[in-house]
């Protein structure tokens, strides 16, 4: 086979891909949005979403939500990520590794945590009525400032990682000749170093505003409904009868489209590209006496920060009582006991590893097929491929799941798929499009970085091309598509919003959805959530401890769109 025959095929078969299990729903949506009973086209869904007000509500908190989100994260990351790239100092590995932490507990988990610290009768206002400043703080503001705290650190590492590798690609020459000519201090920063990071800042912000706009299992979790994502939610039990849920996702993807757009163009028209990456290796400036301690200090606040839900997670799991009280009472292990031999939990692990499994196995043979297209291809094609890899990114999980809802309603070609009767395939496709970006940007590191006369060489000695792709390239690369797999396998066993809307019967329940359902469940409902928060914590962070020994600094380019 020819490589443009391959290209081509490979063309095909992501395009019906796509086609199939990103576009359709995406249409489905929008159809159920613009089209009445009668199937005949109409603006009436659209505008009562403007003209109702909860509908409004919901619309202006998810877009405070995204703002507050992302604007937290941006200062708490960007700083960071220019003092790592400027200052040497002792621990710097460990605390640079600790601003990773908040990856490894998915933020409605979390929420347990926050909630057992600053929740009405939670440990900071018992703290403060002991010490008699005050009692009953709203910390949490109704919820809303919650669902701002654990977004924001929950997703700042994306933008941290972004920066770090931003700022890694400033050329120093370009600093040194601004400095000869008399820009220094913050005047150089804004002049120079700002517009040639901005755009790993924006891919970052990105992904951040969108996820925080959409998310759906933090409001939960923080019994939050006033947002758009939660009122979808609640209107899938309706979608048959009732096109306002479709309205209202509609308008939520619509306003992450035009806000995407609009930021992309502001920020576009001021990006500046150097003509390569750093040639001259930075030197970091070795701290020494206050500067060392104020420098360490801003590290380890904000790791503090970041590891309190963990905390409170933790606290949660391993004591027998934590209500009105500063600290847990009496320690115990029986909470993971009973979690792992709950009849809802057992189930739901080996389901979430089934559906992970078969979804990362999907995921990397798209992945190949498109960083092979990518990186080796010739056609004029591969910046529309890797485009179409990236989307899922930009998209929101909610819209797709609401979107596959919509194509396999009755009387729909894809109504056997209907997840009410069996979701597997269903989740297994929502998580191998969601994490297909991992695997191809991971993938395309790898083939990056390899050359390209091993595959000649092969070719010259009379190899095949399927034989050069499994002796030469896949062992060259198997790294970074490991590294990848890795990512794919841990974010989908965490996925919440495709687990949330999909699995409908607690047979297929996967473990995100057995930890929503146990946090409502009054006595220990809440502890066994923890408990299996726990094990989540555990299993993520080594996925991700893998992962950032295989890819380094390579790890920030997956969260890029």
């Amino acid at each position: 086979m020819s490589r443009r025959l391959f290209g081509n095929l490979a063309l095909a078969l992501i395009a019906l891909f796509f086609g199939l299990f990103f576009f359709l729903p995406i249409w489905q949506v929008l159809r159920g949005g613009f089209v009445d009973r009668e199937g005949n086209p109409t603006l009436v869904y659209l505008f009562e979403v403007f003209r109702n007000r909860l509908y409004l509500e919901g619309l202006w908190n998810s877009l405070r939500l995204a703002v507050c989100a992302t604007g937290a994260s941006l200062l708490l990351a960007v700083p960071l990520a220019w003092l790592a790239d400027r200052f040497d100092f002792p621990g710097k590995r460990w605390l640079t590794g600790g601003l990773l932490l908040p990856m490894i507990l998915p933020p409605f988990v979390g929420a347990l945590g926050m909630q057992a610290i600053f929740g009405q009768t939670g440990a900071a206002n018992m703290l403060l009525a002991k010490l008699g400043i005050a009692s009953g703080v709203d910390w949490l503001g109704g919820g809303f400032w919650g669902v701002v705290a654990m977004e924001a650190l929950h997703l700042y590492p994306i933008l941290y990682l972004n920066a770090v590798a931003a700022f890694a690609n400033v050329d120093p020459q370009l600093l040194e000749a601004a400095a000869d000519n008399g820009c220094v201090g913050f005047r150089r920063f804004r002049r120079i170093i700002l517009p040639l990071i901005m755009p790993g800042i924006f891919a970052g912000s990105t992904i951040v505003f969108i996820w925080s706009f959409t998310e759906l299992g933090t409001p939960l979790m923080f019994h939050y409904g006033r947002v758009t994502a939660v009122q979808v939610f609640d209107g899938i039990g309706e979608i048959g009868n009732n096109a306002m849920p479709y309205a209202l996702v509609t308008v939520m993807m619509a306003a992450s489209t035009l806000l995407y757009v609009v930021a992309r163009l502001v920020f576009g028209r001021k990006a500046y590209a150097m003509t390569s990456k750093a040639g001259v290796a930075v030197t970091a400036k070795r701290l020494r006496g206050p500067g060392l301690v104020a420098v360490m200090a801003a590290f380890g606040a904000v790791v503090f920060l970041s590891v309190l839900p963990h905390l409170g997670v933790i606290g949660l799991a391993t004591s027998r009582a934590w209500y009105a009280t500063v600290l847990p009472t009496g320690l115990t292990g029986q909470h993971f006991e009973a979690a792992l031999g709950h009849n809802l939990t057992v189930p739901s692990i080996l389901n979430s590893v089934r559906f992970a499994s078969l979804a990362v196995l999907l995921a990397m043979v798209m992945g190949v097929f498109v960083a092979l297209v990518v990186v080796r291809g010739r056609g004029r094609g591969r910046w529309l491929v890797d485009s179409l890899a990236m989307l899922p990114l930009a998209v929101p999980g909610l819209v797709l799941a609401f979107g596959y809802l919509a194509m396999t309603r009755e009387g729909r070609f894809f109504h056997f798929l209907d997840p009410v009767r069996d979701p597997t395939i269903l989740l297994v496709v929502a998580y191998a499009v969601r994490r297909l970006p991992y695997v191809v940007r991971a993938c395309v590191a790898g083939l990056q970085q390899t050359s390209e006369t091993y595959e000649e060489a092969a070719a010259s000695l009379g190899a095949p091309p399927l034989r050069r792709f499994y002796r030469i390239t896949m062992p060259l690369i198997s790294a970074n598509l490991i590294a990848g797999g890795i990512l794919a396998f841990s974010f989908s066993m965490l996925e919440v919003s495709d687990s949330l809307i999909l699995a409908q019967k607690t047979q297929f329940f996967p473990i995100t959805k057995a930890i929503y359902e146990l946090s409502m469940l009054l006595g220990n409902g809440p502890t066994l959530s923890a408990a299996l928060g726990v094990w989540t914590m555990v299993f993520l962070g080594a996925s991700l401890l893998v992962a950032s020994r295989l890819l380094g600094k390579r790890l920030g380019a997956l969260f890029r769109v």
